[in-house]
This record gives structure tokens, sequence and C-alpha cells, in this order.
């Protein structure tokens, strides 16, 4: 049952991880004509144009893409309930677990998202490439609140340490 349960929860994490890509790409205002963007949108559409129909968007936000990442989650809180051989919690504590993990996938998102950010900048610093590009609109709008607050080191860029280990200071409080 182990391996079900660790199967199942994997790959519902991950179609979780997508549907929350799409979002915050869409939040920050991502190149969509990129093409890791493209995929993701092409994952997600089944799920998010027929919710587009039902919802429109509230300014920036794109309401059909907030009620697919919290259908996703709560499907995947519901079956990971089941399997363990649970019955299906009350509405609260449903609720809070849905939101504690969204916010823990996110800032975990955040956390990686920066990390590889870093190493791409890294190995081909200058260089192009599709996910390079996504990577930093992600991470950007993260990195430059830190940039403003610590001094800068010439040649060394010190805001994604700072950001990592404000995420993890985050993550533990959750």
């Amino acid at each position: 049952m182990d391996a079900l349960e660790y199967l199942v929860s994997t790959l519902l994490q991950l179609l979780l991880l997508v549907f929350l890509l799409r979002l915050l790409l869409q939040l920050v205002r991502a190149d969509f004509r990129n093409p890791v963007s493209q995929a993701i949108v092409r994952i997600t559409n089944p799920l998010i144009l027929p919710l587009r129909r039902v919802l429109p968007p509230i300014g920036r936000v794109d309401t059909a893409s907030v009620v697919a990442v919290l259908l996703v989650e709560l499907v995947r809180v519901a079956i990971l309930f089941w399997l363990r051989g649970f019955y299906l919690p009350g509405a609260l504590v449903l609720a809070i677990t849905v939101v504690r993990d969204l916010v823990s996938l996110t800032l975990w998102t955040y956390f990686w998202a920066i990390f590889i950010y870093v190493v791409l900048g890294l190995i081909a610093p200058g260089g192009y490439s599709p996910v390079q590009s996504l990577l930093a609109s992600l991470c950007e709008p993260v990195l430059r609140p830190f940039r403003r607050y610590i001094p800068s080191i010439p040649g060394l860029d010190l805001s994604p340490l700072w950001a990592g280990i404000a995420i993890q200071v985050l993550l533990r409080l959750i």
C-alpha cells in the first residue's frame, strides 16, 4: 500500500505543481510564447478552459487558475486521506490542510526555482535558454526586495542566499 500511496502522491503532486506554475507565471506576467510555458498551458488547459467560461478574471488574477489549483489540491488531499484509510475530515480540517500544503508547495517551488536559476546563471552566464528566461521571470520579483536591502559585493549576488534562508524560515513556521 505504501508504494501505491507514494506513486499516487507523486503523480498528483506533479500535476499540482504544473497548475501552480501556470498560476505563478500568470501572476508575474511571464512570456507565454516560451516553449516551456506553452507546454504548461497545454497540460493545464483541459481543466482551466472550462473553468474560465464560468469564472471571469479578477484584475490580474485568473480565477480559473486559482480554482483549478485548489481543486487539484483538494482532490490530492482527499485521495491521500482515503489511501491512508482515513475518512474524509471535516471541511475546516480539509481547508486548513489544503491551504497549508499549497503555501508549502509554493515556497518549495520558489526555493528550487531560485536555486536552479542561480546554478544556470553560474553555468552559462549571459546565455539564453527558455527555462532560464522563465526562471528569471519567476525569481526576479522575489529577489528584488533582497537586492534593495543587502549591500552588493562586486561580482557576487547574495540575494538568492538570503531569499533561500527566508523561504526556509517560512517553511519551518508552517
